[in-house]
């Protein structure tokens, strides 16, 4: 693994964290807490996605009869 920039104060701020880790550990950690990152984001946006849905079921009704009114301008 080449260690970029990023990478190398990526470890310096899991060693703060976790200190006495080797750096294999620490980057085994690093991993593991994106991962519940990524987990969490998922979860908030479905729970969004899912808010979003619940407030706007049922805002798009059309009333009783629409369709047999829809329906007059059919050829018969």
């Amino acid at each position: 693994m080449t260690e970029t920039d990023e990478l190398a104060a990526a470890l310096e701020a899991a060693e703060r964290r976790w200190p006495g880790k080797s750096r294999s550990a620490l980057i085994a950690a690093l991993a593991e807490e994106g991962a519940k990152a990524l987990e969490r984001e998922e979860a908030d946006q479905l729970a969004e996605r899912r808010r979003v849905v619940e407030a706007n079921a049922g805002g798009f009704g059309f009333g009783e009869g629409y369709l047999d009114e829809l329906r007059e301008d059919w050829p018969a």
